[in-house]
């Protein structure tokens, strides 16, 4: 028996019985890019501006956030351990809502994705008071051990945190975005359009959240997920898996397969946040189009892969496009040199 179709009520009904604390603002902006849309010469294309959600320059993360830390409030934490890169949107974005909530924050950050320069996102957790620990260790397994034994020393020593935790935290995280293609799909349908696609920088919960809450809604559109990192797994494998168990924690019977995830990982270049040309080229166009930036390690990229696929013929003529702004203006700054001398 096929798994029922849901009513964007009926979704909101469901997840409403989650513990959920309110940070971001919303529902974010849908506006329409037609200068950007008539430079490339291809169909009308949208913009979703995530960037807008607030929480010290907005981004996805703070959706994320507005389900983790109500888990963390929930069960009693007095602090957050979390890490990923240096110019890390997640990091910035959960140091705010630490702020807001007064939560203590640890963030634990790998100056392998960047310099320890102390500009950008990583300016900002100085700023909104987080405990910054920089450290030597890639991004990925590593990086998730050090942070489970750094909640572990904290425990012992008689403090309660709340850990990013990738197997636990990732489906309470894809919730939000779930709620997200809900949106999308409302102001698509008062806008009187019907998208062929949407195309946003995702390679984990907010991946997984899109590609379920496509699946609940039944919508025709294909989710193209650009992937800004190579992980040392299976990608596609990883998100339906993230999917399915965001079902699960929903109590729903949908199910998706790796066969079912759209992400193309051709637009990373040489490595996790490095500027490419065709990310540049993105960049600037839509600044001097419309007067939006995206930020080198995500949102250029992801759009260069929607530029790209205009360009190539690769999407529905006359059809209109979606391109989900997941964030990340800080970056910008710390990427000063690098996007001053790329090529473009």
């Amino acid at each position: 028996m096929p798994a029922p179709v849901l009513t964007p009520d009926q979704i909101r009904q469901t997840i409403a019985r989650l513990p959920r604390v309110p940070l971001a603002h919303l529902p974010t902006p849908f506006e329409e890019a037609p200068r950007f849309a008539k430079r490339l010469g291809g169909p009308p294309i949208f913009i979703k501006r995530d960037d807008c959600t607030g929480m010290a320059m907005g981004g996805n993360k703070t959706r994320h956030n507005e389900f983790l830390l109500a888990d963390a409030l929930e069960k009693g934490a007095d602090m957050l351990v979390w890490g990923a890169g240096t110019q890390s949107n997640n990091c910035r974005q959960t140091a705010a809502a630490c702020a807001r909530l007064g939560l203590e924050c640890h963030l634990y950050l790998s100056r392998a994705a960047h310099n320890d320069d102390v500009q950008g996102n990583l300016l900002l957790d100085h700023l909104l008071g987080a405990h910054v620990h920089i450290v030597d260790l890639p991004l990925g397994p590593a990086l998730d051990d050090l942070l489970l034994a750094k909640a572990e020393e904290f425990r012992e020593a008689g403090r309660k945190p709340y850990v990013w935790d990738r197997h636990l935290g990732r489906p309470r995280a894809a919730v939000s975005y779930v709620l997200s293609i809900v949106e999308i799909a409302e102001q698509a349908r008062l806008r009187a359009i019907e998208p062929s696609a949407v195309y946003c920088s995702a390679a984990g919960a907010t991946g997984a959240g899109l590609a379920l809450g496509r699946a609940l809604l039944d919508l025709p559109w294909k989710i193209r997920l650009i992937c800004p990192i190579r992980w040392p797994w299976d990608t596609p494998a990883d998100i339906a898996n993230v999917a399915n168990q965001t079902a699960e924690l929903l109590g729903l019977p949908h199910r998706l397969t790796a066969a079912e995830i759209d992400i193309r990982q051709d637009y990373i270049g040489p490595a996790y946040g490095a500027v490419t040309a065709a990310g540049r080229e993105a960049l600037d166009l839509l600044a001097k189009a419309e007067g939006i930036l995206l930020d080198p390690s995500y949102t250029s990229k992801a759009m260069a892969g929607l530029i790209d696929d205009v360009r190539q013929g690769r999407v529905e003529r006359g059809k209109p496009l979606v391109f989900l702004h997941t964030g990340g203006t800080p970056a910008l700054f710390a990427y000063r040199d690098e996007l001053l001398h790329a090529d473009h």
